[in-house]
């Protein structure tokens, strides 16, 4: 049997990115000899990112619909054209036998053109609420995972397979990494560890929020494990200097920075979401109010509305104070949250994921 032809098109973020990456290691794990092909947009992290993991990658001139300055969509419909042109002439010389997307731009083209030549696709959806690319594709496309329930409202319900969000594998045993997270972070197992994340780019409302925090955290005897992103650490790394601060670009070892704290406080990106599901760890959520459809706010009512995490708005960031001290204070409340976030969790998605892109093969 001829060796399989992969095909994995999504990127923008990292929270399209990884599960794209992930989806592909599992599919090389079962079939060592297949051909894999990313595909991405142009000028987005995806082409860094994907290389770096060991993939081949094609770029195409392609971004979103700007929704709130509409003079940028000037050349939305040439980028669309000429990405569906490139996109078939991949696909025509690559030949896949499946194309997988996992989201963002890049991904509408290639799947469109794909099923547009009978080829099995699927999509992965990691949002409690889609963006517009998966609600298109949804119509057309073989299969469908999420991650959440009730996405019938937006896709076939007999396209829809439960099965959650990839995430790293190192992250399911973590609870057995304490003192080698603590080792690796150098931090003081008398004091309590929290946690900053702002998704892969950083977010600037989160790490002005700790930057004018980290005198309260001083007097909490809290230490803080910052990662602030690579478009801030140049404004924040002096920070460094403080003795209950540590300011990272970007975290490698999150398995570790995860064993190692004991709050955290985070984005609401679906990736973020299913990792601190797994992590069991008390998290307050701060959703970007950036993103389509808001969808960040969604995925974390999902998680609050079980009793799992706390929300803050970024418009109600002036109550951090009393809402971080509250739960500092409440280790019944941390041991709750840790526990029903924990239930939500779906450590198999990945393997999942990749059954049903089997069975599409198999057909």
């Amino acid at each position: 049997m001829k060796p399989f032809n992969i095909i994995i098109s999504g990127g923008g973020t990292g929270g399209h990115i990884y599960p794209a990456i992930a989806i592909a290691n599992e599919i090389k794990l079962r079939y060592p000899d297949a051909n894999f092909l990313f595909v991405g947009a142009k000028d987005k992290m995806e082409m860094e990112k994907v290389p770096q993991a060991g993939y081949a990658i094609k770029g195409l001139w392609i971004s979103g619909i700007q929704r709130k300055n509409i003079s940028k969509n000037f050349n939305f419909p040439l980028k669309l054209l000429s990405s569906l042109w490139k996109a078939n002439a991949i696909i025509k010389r690559f030949k896949p036998d499946i194309a997988i997307g996992t989201g963002g731009f890049a991904s509408g083209p290639t799947l469109i053109m794909a099923s547009l030549k009978n080829i099995p696709t699927l999509i992965q959806e990691q949002n409690s609420f889609p963006g517009i690319t998966n609600k298109l594709l949804g119509k057309s496309t073989s299969k469908i995972c999420v991650a959440y329930d009730d996405l019938e409202r937006f896709f076939p319900s007999e396209k829809i397979i439960k099965t959650g969000n990839p995430v790293r594998q190192d992250l399911l045993d973590i609870h057995t990494k304490i003192s080698e997270g603590i080792g690796f972070f150098t931090t003081d197992v008398k004091q309590k560890t929290i946690l900053i994340l702002g998704g892969s780019l950083g977010a600037r409302k989160i790490n002005e929020l700790i930057a004018s925090h980290l005198e309260f955290f001083k007097t909490q005897n809290v230490q803080v494990i910052w990662q602030c992103g690579k478009l801030y650490f140049d404004e924040y790394k002096h920070y460094n200097s403080e003795n209950h601060v540590q300011v990272h670009q970007f975290i490698n070892r999150m398995d570790l920075a995860y064993a190692a704290s004991d709050i955290i406080i985070s984005r609401a990106g679906a990736s973020s979401v299913s990792e601190l599901c797994i992590v069991g760890k008390p998290v307050i959520f701060i959703p970007s109010p950036n993103v389509a459809e808001d969808h960040q706010t969604k995925n974390a009512k999902f998680i609050v509305e079980k009793h799992g995490a706390l929300l803050l708005k970024e418009s109600e960031l002036d109550t951090f104070t009393i809402v971080f001290e509250t739960l500092l204070k409440d280790k019944g409340k941390q041991e709750q949250l840790a526990e029903n976030i924990k239930e939500l969790a779906l450590p198999s998605a990945t393997t999942d994921i990749v059954n049903e892109v089997e069975k599409l093969l198999k057909k």
